[in-house]
């Protein structure tokens, strides 16, 4: 393999890239594993967090949430709440400003009486402290006029439509070829149909949003992964120019794409902040999460596998049916990671979708690829067992020369290599495919491997350059770091990009008064935050490189507003790969599994920073060990909320779960990409975790179990019914 740390030199390379030298001054910027700029602060507790702004007066709000599925508010009773000591007020549908109609629905909260689900904001209580402000909340008393709510999602649900696009602008429906008529033809066949619960986000950190008013401008202090976009929706919700608003996210403590948008919070305590003329902080409970803040939608998934006795593929049809809430449409591009794979000659790739009475699904980690790749490698694995094929030269056999569906070359796709590497690494080799091969006592143990893909984005940004007479520099840009340690890559393309050491370059991120950046998702972020960074650099390299004499007292600026080039426009198809093993155990009398080793091997352009991307690699294949074990939510068909509404019900994995955890790379050099070489880390390590699991646990059991998580009463149900 080669060392992604091994760049060498200050000149520019034929991409435009320079390589600078590292923190210690003794190698390249790009690729060293320099320490998180943030660090010391996080470990020592003086970072701040959007509830940590203690202004002068502060106070605190505490949401009422629906409780009836559906149907409309026709009183609301606020006595009893307001006489608490402290509480400062109750809004209330009836008694708050009307907002500007947000293209988001999710943000007109209690702006009419209508409740569209369980769980969604009906009332807000602000007081003088939190305590306070709990309690008032749970004092107010609400009257509904309940309507009958359709909660229940079917493969045949009457209801169900195929929209025009699904998430990421993706079309609904591909088809290529007779694929119906290819499967039917063909030697062996899969017809499998699996189902992927709702997922919930869940970060360390609330959704938290604390808002003051000064005249007509609005300060938030709030945890988002967007701080431009949450300014201009903002700025239009209460109709002031976007310089009247300033959105401050310093540090963000996790949000896995719930905070890829404005949440509720915002809104809200920008309301309570008008309303009672002080500044508020609402932190939304934990338990009213899953209702309001997003989640990964359920899928249903049917996939079916036409091969030839070689293993060659002559068919895939992936369908999948999935529910939206009746608020705004979102359709979870499950069927998408399909048209990315394998050489399929004929292909169906589809959704459908149906609006019930339920919260706003939302952005999580790798929406589409996570449950679509766990569906379509759990179903080629189960097509290796049908032709008595290695699943790993299964995916080799039919690795496709361009992408299957746009025709287009890619960028670059080097899975196969991480086939191979990862087999070699994991002693793949040294497996008996039989299943129930191996035992330890009354344990089964059992290994399974699945690929990963995960598209590559870049989106338009700017940034600007500062030279300082001191001889440093400051690099700005309204980026969010939401624990990927944005702050010190960008600091290393800067420096990169100007041929100085790391120690010199300071960054300035997460103010809406920097040059605006997107969002921190889609795995986009460095690539597109970074792109506008070293032109922006490069820029002010060349002035420097012209300028005579000592720098004047305000030092010298460069500026750049990059549009990047997204995948519609680029004549390559740009994709990130990966290849994940698992070896897990399954006790016979208990039914827990236990997973003993993960391995993911990936090829994701040039890797900027060996420490950070480390980290972000094993935390998406921890994340997917929660997918395929322990997290997992019921949406209670009778009163249309999240049963498991809080961490000791979800169960997020912990330290122990993972004994043996790791992740490497294959370097790939990628002209075709950005002035870095470098494609998105955040989501390609959760793609294929799940499936590699449940893969490992079919080769250990023998049993194919086809929903997650592979809980133990699941487990010793399959094995009781085998």
């Amino acid at each position: 393999m080669q060392d992604p740390t091994d760049r060498t030199g200050t000149t520019p390379d034929a991409a435009g890239r320079r390589t600078g030298t590292a923190q210690d001054g003794a190698g390249p910027a790009l690729g060293a594993p320099v320490e998180r700029r943030e660090g010391r602060q996080k470990v020592t507790g003086t970072a701040r967090y959007a509830a940590e702004y203690a202004l002068p007066g502060r106070a605190h709000a505490w949401p009422v949430p629906a409780a009836v599925a559906r149907g409309r508010v026709t009183a609301v009773d606020t006595t009893e709440a307001l006489a608490l000591p402290g509480v400062l007020a109750v809004l209330t549908h009836a008694d708050v400003p009307r907002l500007a109609e947000p293209e988001d629905a999710t943000l007109a909260v209690l702006q009419k009486p209508d409740v569209p689900h369980r769980g969604w904001c009906v009332a807000l209580a602000v007081a003088d402290t939190l305590e306070a402000a709990r309690a008032a909340a749970h004092a107010v008393r609400v009257t509904y006029e309940a309507e009958p709510a359709d909660l229940r999602l079917t493969p045949e649900h009457p209801d169900a439509y195929e929209p025009e696009i699904v998430n990421g602008g993706y079309p609904c429906r591909v088809e290529h070829g007779d694929p119906e008529g290819a499967y039917t033809a063909s030697d062996v066949r899969v017809d499998v149909a699996y189902h992927v619960t709702p997922l919930h986000n869940h970060p360390m950190e609330p959704h938290t949003t604390t808002a003051h008013w000064d005249g007509d401008r609005l300060t938030l202090y709030t945890s988002t992964q967007d701080g431009t976009g949450v300014r201009a929706v903002l700025a239009g919700l209460f109709e002031l120019p976007r310089d009247h608003v300033l959105v401050v996210g310093e540090h963000v403590g996790g949000g896995f794409g719930s905070k890829g948008t404005p949440r509720p919070d915002t809104v809200l305590a920008a309301l309570a902040a008008r309303h009672t003329g002080r500044p508020v902080t609402l932190a939304w409970p934990r338990r009213l999460m899953p209702t309001t803040v997003g989640h990964r939608a359920p899928t249903l998934h049917r996939l079916r596998l036409g091969a030839r006795p070689d293993g060659t593929l002559t068919a895939l049809l992936h369908e999948v049916t999935t529910q939206t809430s009746r608020v705004k449409e979102f359709v979870e591009q499950a069927a998408v990671p399909s048209r990315v794979m394998y050489a399929a000659p004929h292909l169906l790739s589809t959704h459908r979708v149906v609006a019930l009475d339920v919260p706003s699904p939302s952005w999580m980690r790798a929406p589409g690829e996570t449950p679509g790749m766990y569906v379509l490698e759990s179903a080629v694995d189960e097509l290796a067992d049908a032709l008595g094929m290695d699943p790993v030269e299964l995916r080799v056999r039919n690795e496709p020369e361009h992408e299957p569906v746009s025709g287009k070359p890619f960028s670059s796709r080097h899975l196969v290599a991480c086939l191979r590497e990862g087999a070699r690494r994991f002693g793949w080799a040294d497996r008996d495919p039989r299943p129930r091969s191996r035992t330890e006592g009354p344990l089964l143990v059992g290994t399974g491997v699945a690929a990963a893909t995960y598209p590559v984005y870049a989106w338009p940004s700017s940034a600007s350059a500062h030279a300082l007479p001191d001889g440093t520099f400051t690099v700005r840009v309204d980026a969010a770091d939401i624990g990927t340690g944005a702050r010190t890559v960008l600091a290393q393309i800067a420096a990169d990009a100007l041929g100085v050491p790391v120690d010199r370059v300071r960054t300035e991120i997460g103010r809406s008064d920097l040059p605006p950046a997107p969002v921190a998702g889609g795995s986009a972020g460095t690539a597109s935050w970074g792109w506008a960074v070293h032109r922006a650099c490069a820029e002010l390299s060349s002035r420097l490189a012209v300028h005579t004499g000592p720098l004047p007292d305000g030092g010298l600026d460069a500026h750049d507003n990059t549009r990047g080039l997204a995948d519609a426009d680029s004549p390559y198809a740009r994709h990130a790969f990966g290849a994940h093993f698992a070896e897990v155990t399954v006790d016979t009398v208990t039914g827990e599994t236990r997973v003993r080793r993960l391995l993911g091997i990936f090829t994701a352009g040039h890797i900027l920073n060996a420490r950070t991307a480390r980290s972000q690699f094993t935390g998406g294949m921890t994340m997917g060990l929660g997918m395929a074990l322990t997290e997992g939510s019921t949406l209670d068909p009778a009163f249309g909320d999240f049963t498991e509404a809080d961490l000791a019900a979800y169960h997020v994995p912990a330290h122990a779960d993972v004994p043996d955890i790791e992740a490497d790379w294959i370097d790939e050099d990628d002209p075709h990409l950005n002035p870095m070489g470098s494609k998105g880390i955040g989501e390609i390590g959760i793609v294929g975790t799940a499936a590699a699991i449940g893969n490992a646990v079919h080769h250990a059991t023998g049993v194919r179990l086809r929903e997650l998580p592979l809980t133990p009463d699941r487990v010793l149900t399959g094995l009781l019914a085998a």
